[in-house]
């Protein structure tokens, strides 16, 4: 699954989760950085929850890591679906 987003001070980012457990995602260091820091710990999969510990096999979780401490533009194979947030 291919990603486009933003962090907080604007940069934009682009990456495509793996689901492999070794390099959850490829593409923008950054983005891989932050993903590599949130591993193991409890990551909601959506704003209300349910809870599930991240791990780099899991492309539900790390897509909900990057969406906790990013701004997802666009997800899907291509990246031009437009990303669903609840409340939109």
């Amino acid at each position: 699954m291919l990603v486009t987003g933003r962090f907080e001070d604007g940069s934009a980012y682009q990456v495509r989760i793996t689901g492999d457990a070794e390099r959850p995602v490829i593409g923008s260091v950054r983005a891989a950085a932050l993903v590599e820091l949130r591993m193991g710990q409890s990551i909601p999969l959506t704003p209300t929850g349910p809870l599930r510990v991240a791990t780099g096999d899991d492309e539900e979780a790390v897509l909900a890591v990057l969406r906790r401490y990013t701004d997802v533009i666009e997800k899907g194979a291509g990246a031009h679906q437009q990303a669903q947030t609840p409340g939109n």
